[in-house]
């Protein structure tokens, strides 16, 4: 198959193309002019890329008509809870009207493919009573991320409708590994220790809000899922992609300073605190293993330890 990858060298991006790469597929994608594609390095000659931005709609709709992809994986777009508070508008910029601008573009090629697009478990909020997520909890949107993926899936669901799409929407909860950018929790732990490690940094970890509880799952686990619904996947459906095991970010830290050698102290750093902080996050994947067979594999031991060594591979 033809597989086309918005965001293709982001974090998720890259693991998918690693995936869709090593089952014999066919891989495209487009990246923001100007940013890096280190994490595609070791498969760039087995890709196509291309420099393109959703919010220039007549830059992408030729590079998609000279594919003719079968799928296309959007995964692009604004991913930081943090800097949605800072910049509501340029969350909603690209993760809707980006959004939009793709769903326009597909509508008008002669051969539509199947869109996986990908949103967030953000939509639902924090459920009263800490009950586990499922498809059909009520959406309860709390920061602008997670309005604007709300806002990008709700159009889905209508164009869906409407235009008949042949569409799939994937709503992942945390997911991490190596290659994530270090302006989340646990990427930002791993750089920490590993920089204390070789001596870069003082031994202290800055941390925010330690007490909440999320659910993890290897974004190599994730992308799988992306690939199964692709595969299996009901049209028009949303799915949620999640471990269904709720981890304290404070229990987390502790593993992964477990993992270290070197004595190091935590201090509270005001700056990551969030203005809304979900308490406890846990979801349910039963839906998506009924319909697809997905399942999570890769222990979150195994997980933290993959990334910190990525980042004690770059910090000497």
């Amino acid at each position: 198959m033809k597989a086309f990858v918005t965001g293709i060298a982001g974090f998720a991006g890259s693991h998918l193309s690693d995936l869709l790469l090593e089952q014999g597929h066919e891989v495209s994608g487009i990246f923001l002019p100007d940013t890096s594609t280190q994490n595609l390095a070791h498969i760039r000659g087995r890709i196509d890329l291309h420099a393109a931005d959703l919010l220039q709609p007549e830059a992408v709709f030729p590079i998609l008509r000279d594919f003719s992809p079968d799928w296309i994986f959007h995964l692009a777009g604004k991913s930081s809870v943090a800097e949605s508070w800072k910049d509501p508008a340029g969350a909603f910029s690209v993760n809707t009207l980006g959004g939009i601008h793709l769903l326009e573009a597909i509508r008008k090629l002669p051969r539509r493919p199947r869109l996986m697009a990908v949103t967030s478990a953000e939509i639902y909020g924090n459920p009263p009573g800490g009950s586990p997520i499922t498809e059909e909890t009520p959406f309860a949107p709390e920061n602008p991320y997670a309005a604007s993926k709300l806002a990008f899936d709700l159009v889905c669901g209508q164009y869906a409708g409407e235009f008949e799409l042949d569409l799939i929407r994937l709503r992942p909860m945390n997911h991490i590994g190596p290659r994530q950018a270090p302006g989340f929790a646990i990427p930002a732990f791993a750089r920490q220790i590993a920089e204390i490690e070789a001596g870069k940094r003082e031994p202290v970890i800055r941390v925010g809000n330690l007490e909440s509880w999320r659910d993890f799952t290897d974004a190599r686990d994730v992308v799988r899922a992306y690939l199964l619904t692709a595969e299996r996947g009901k049209s028009g459906n949303g799915y949620l992609v999640c471990s269904g095991v709720s981890r304290k970010i404070g229990d987390i830290l502790a593993h992964l300073l477990s993992l270290s050698s070197i004595p190091i102290r935590i201090e509270e750093d005001s700056a990551l605190l969030r203005p809304a902080d979900a308490r406890r996050a846990e979801g349910s994947f039963e839906k998506l293993a009924r319909e697809t067979g997905w399942g999570p594999q890769i222990p979150l031991e195994q997980t933290l330890a993959d990334v910190l060594g990525s980042w004690r591979k770059s910090a000497p």
